[in-house]
Order: C-alpha cells, then sequence, then structure tokens
C-alpha cells in the first residue's frame, strides 16, 4: 500500500481521467451546430426535474443568476428587501444586489443554515421575498419557513446552489418555495466544465417567465416581450451534464458515506465537535465541516502536512470592504462570527479513498496529542 502523505481538495482530475464516451458524444453534438438552446439542454432539463421532483427545470448560466431571474421573476427589484442567511457566500448576496434590491440578514445556526426563528423580526414593509440558503448541503428548515412566508404573503427563492439532492422528510431541496436555484459550478456535486446553473419550479407560467427572462425576453427570433438577460446554459454544458447526471444520487451517497466515517472517527475528539445531524434531513455534504478548538494552529498543521483544508468562510460577508454599504457591524450575527473562528473544512468528495480519509483523522488526532 502506498503511504499517503497529501489530500488534495480538487477532485476534478480524478472525475474526468476516464471520459473516452463523453468526448465521442461532445464530437458528434459538434457537428449539428446546435449551440444555443439545443436538443441536449432539452434534455438535460427534463432529466433534472425528474430527478428533483419538479415539474420544470430551466438551465442558466449560473447558480446566481438561478437566484436573480427567480426574483426577477416575482417581480423584486429597485429598493426592495430580501431576506437570506449572514453566512452565506458573496453569489446570493450579489444576485439580491444585481436587481437593485437590498439583502437583509439573519443569522445562522450550528447546521450552517438559516435560524428560521430568527425570520420573523427581520420582516419589514419593504420585505418582498426569502431566500433560504441550503448552505454545504445541509437544508434549511423549510417546514417553519414556508408557514412564515405564507403567513407574510413572501415568496421563497431557495439557494439550493450547494444542496443537490439534500432533503427534509424525504421533500428535496429547491421543491419547497416558488423555485429553487442550483450551482453547476465544476465543484459542485453536479457538475459541468464551466459555470451553469438550473432552476426548477412546479408553476407553469413562472416557467415561461423564467425562459424569456434568461433569453433576452425573446418570444421568437423576432418578438421581445420583456427585457430579459443573456443567461442560457449552454448546450456544450449540458452534453456533460447529461453525461454526469445518472451518476448524481451515487455521488451524494458516496459523499454522506464519506461523512460518516469521518463523524465516527472524528467525533470521538474532545476537541473537535460534529454539527447537528437533524432527523429527517438528508444532507449532501457539498462541503464537510467540523468545529475545531485552536482551529488556525489545526488548519496549519493540516496544510503542513498536505492536507488540503479550508475555511468556509473566515470573513463573514457583512464585514467585506464591498458590503460597507449595508451598515452592519460586528456582534451583528454572534453564531455566524463564532462559526468564522471554530470551522474547518475537510475534503470529503467521492473520489476519496478510506486511506486518505484515515490519513486526515490520523493528522488531527496527532495535533491534538501534541
Amino acid at each position: 500500500m502506498n503511504k499517503i502523505d497529501k489530500v488534495r481538495y480538487s477532485y476534478l482530475p480524478q472525475q474526468f481521467e476516464d471520459i473516452d464516451d463523453l468526448l465521442q458524444e461532445i464530437k458528434e453534438f459538434v457537428k449539428t451546430g446546435d449551440f444555443t438552446l439545443g436538443t441536449p439542454l432539452v434534455e438535460f432539463e427534463k432529466k433534472f426535474a425528474s430527478m428533483m421532483g419538479s415539474k420544470y427545470a430551466i438551465g442558466v448560466n449560473s447558480g446566481t443568476d438561478g437566484i436573480k431571474l427567480g426574483l426577477k421573476a416575482l417581480g423584486v427589484g429597485y429598493g426592495d428587501e430580501v431576506i437570506t442567511a449572514a453566512n452565506t457566500f458573496i453569489a446570493t448576496v450579489g444576485a439580491i444586489n444585481e436587481i437593485g434590491a437590498i439583502p437583509v440578514f439573519v443569522d445562522c445556526d450550528d447546521t450552517f443554515c438559516m435560524n428560521v426563528d430568527l425570520v420573523e423580526k427581520a420582516i419589514t414593509k419593504k420585505t418582498k421575498a426569502i431566500v433560504p440558503v441550503h448552505f454545504t448541503g445541509y437544508m434549511t428548515d423549510m417546514e417553519k419557513l414556508i408557514p412564515l412566508g405564507k403567513k407574510y404573503n413572501l415568496p421563497i427563492v431557495e439557494d439550493a446552489c450547494q444542496g443537490i439532492l439534500a432533503s427534509q422528510n424525504d421533500k428535496n431541496s429547491g421543491t419547497w418555495g416558488i423555485c429553487g436555484a442550483f450551482s453547476l459550478h465544476p465543484l459542485k456535486n453536479l457538475n459541468v466544465w464551466s459555470d451553469g446553473g438550473v432552476i426548477i419550479t412546479d408553476d407553469e407560467e413562472f416557467c415561461k417567465k423564467l425562459k424569456l427572462l434568461r433569453n433576452h425576453g425573446m418570444k421568437n427570433r423576432d418578438e421581445i416581450s420583456l427585457l430579459g438577460y443573456n443567461s442560457r446554459l449552454d448546450t456544450l454544458q449540458a452534453v456533460v451534464g447529461n453525461w454526469l447526471i445518472p451518476q448524481t444520487h451515487d455521488i451524494a451517497n458516496k459523499r454522506i458515506e464519506n461523512a460518516n466515517y469521518y463523524d465516527e472517527n472524528l467525533g470521538t475528539l474532545k476537541q473537535i465537535t460534529i454539527p447537528p445531524r437533524p432527523e429527517g434531513m438528508k444532507l449532501v455534504y457539498h462541503l464537510y465541516i467540523v468545529f475545531a478548538e485552536r482551529r488556525d494552529e489545526l488548519l496549519k498543521y493540516c496544510l503542513d502536512k498536505g492536507i488540503e483544508a479550508k475555511i468556509h468562510y473566515p470573513i463573514p460577508l457583512y464585514l467585506q470592504e464591498g458590503l460597507k454599504f449595508l451598515g452592519y457591524k460586528k456582534g451583528d450575527f454572534p453564531v455566524t462570527e463564532r462559526h468564522t473562528k471554530d470551522i474547518i473544512t475537510f475534503p470529503v468528495d467521492q473520489h476519496l479513498s478510506k486511506e486518505e480519509m484515515d490519513y486526515v483523522i490520523q493528522i488531527v488526532n496527532e495535533f491534538y496529542d501534541k
């Protein structure tokens, strides 16, 4: 057995090392010239909708645009407020900002998702939508959030970019609100070779509007129904998506298996706290994160030993230079800020070997033994 002394983070060279059949499919596709809104995209949309349990899927050019177009289709615009999670990635806030709306943050809890109990007090007369973030592959507690949205007549656009096949009580992410937005970024659980995204919905009229919005508002070649965007998922990327989508359930299951193995072995350390694993929630582990004592020292030790651990994220959005205009300050979201000091992310992807995970476990134990 080869001695393990390095655990990489990106698995893409392994995922695409044997793709002769995919390259042949691409070669045949190129001959068609069907590059924009082509047949493979229609096929991918049907497969994605079926996999997620929704009626419709609309391919767009990124998960960010999935959120943006969902909000735009609802009529959210300049000066409107949109409630979302304080610990999210910049893309969520960027999507809200692009349509002139104002992100309003609420704190997360130790599942890394929005604390739904804090949402109601963030609602004002200007609130026009809620964007829960199914962060790291967890699920926001949608069974609590949906009644709150109905109470205040607030539509919910799910940021499920990290949550493909995550579910709560067997209902998939993205199927709870008016729509759900997913990312196909190369490091997502279902990925393509560039940026890409998908929106799902059960509402036929909403689907029609989204399809207009992603394609300049064009009803056909000569008629413009509304002002839209250039946000199509490239048909070439749909060819890649069609090749990968049969593997998506297996990818999720392998990540869950790997996370369980980490939980069993890291959870025995008193210096490591495993996050809550709520009953009825299927977590798909886009990221595997634990809470660690002396986190910064542990991170350095892991990096020195060849383990590409990461922090998601060390500086919360509302304290970033580019978001000062929102007016938030240190201390506004204490759980988010605690996480920036305590969390560490280890590789968990479907291509990890048991030996690589054992090496991660060994190095973490070694650090605390010292």
